[in-house]
Formats: C-alpha cells, sequence, structure tokens
C-alpha cells in the first residue's frame, strides 16, 4: 500500500516554501514541520527580507511549531528542509530535542554532517528526498544571481 503523507509528500511541500524565498529574491530554502501527519508550521528564508542571519528557513519553521504546541520541545515532530540544515540549525534543532530531520541536498561546505555538528541523541536525519529539485532550485538561483553582478 502506497502511503499517501510519506517523505516525499512533504519534502514537496518544503519545496513549495523554498519557491516562496525564491521569488522574494532570498536563498530558496524552505521547511515544514510535521506532527501525525499534519503541517504545523512552514518557513523559508528570509536572511535579506529581516535583514538578520538567523532568520533561516529551520529557525523560522522551529519558531512557528513552539508557538504553535505551545512548548518549546518538538518531540514526535520531523522537519522537512530543502537544504541540509547548517550548525546553527542543528544547534537550535539539537535543542528542540526535534525527533526526525529529513532533507533534500547536502551542503557539501556549511551543513552540519559536513561540521560533525552534534545532533540530539534521539533525533534521526535522513537525506536525499527529492534532492534533484531541491539542488536545481539552488543552482538556478545562483546563477541568476552571478548574472546580475
Amino acid at each position: 500500500m502506497i502511503e499517501p503523507f510519506d517523505d516525499t509528500y512533504f519534502m514537496k511541500k518544503a519545496l513549495q516554501e523554498a519557491e516562496v524565498a525564491y521569488s522574494k529574491g532570498e536563498v530558496p530554502v524552505g521547511a515544514v514541520i510535521v506532527i501525525d501527519n499534519k503541517v504545523i508550521a512552514r518557513g523559508h528564508n528570509l536572511t535579506e527580507t529581516l535583514t538578520d542571519v538567523t532568520a533561516h528557513a529551520e529557525m523560522q519553521a522551529i519558531t512557528a511549531a513552539s508557538n504553535f504546541l505551545g512548548g518549546k520541545y518538538l518531540q514526535k515532530c520531523t522537519l522537512y528542509v530543502t537544504l541540509e540544515p547548517c550548525q546553527m540549525c542543528a544547534g537550535a534543532l539539537y535543542w528542540s530535542q526535534i525527533s526526525h530531520i529529513v532533507y533534500g541536498a547536502r551542503d557539501m561546505e556549511r551543513g552540519c554532517i559536513h561540521l560533525n555538528t552534534k545532533l540530539h541523541p534521539k533525533t534521526t536525519i535522513k537525506g536525499g528526498i527529492l534532492e534533484a529539485e531541491a539542488s536545481e532550485l539552488l543552482k538556478r538561483f545562483f546563477i541568476e544571481r552571478r548574472n546580475l553582478n
């Protein structure tokens, strides 16, 4: 039986958020947080819009999910994010005690895996979900940025 609410389904929701970031001239990274097959939070990069280096998609989603749940811990939640979390976001995810992280594309320079960032011991991480789509959107964004300068 095909599960309608699988990792691909929710990663598509995160990619929609990345498209919103792209349309705003932000680095196109999107995130959603899910509990019991329900999206409870959405976020996309807003670093340029807010002039805030901490306004990553994951940080926006963590705040929204915490507000939704009425608490700071995201146990039993899954973060779907189009790009592997950076060290800062991984640190916030550690403190949130999120249960699962699912990402699209790897960040071979600034990603938490490459930098050996410690996640919460109960957090699982899985990557490569819709990786080609997430990577293509990022590549397109940066090619366009280079052509503008």
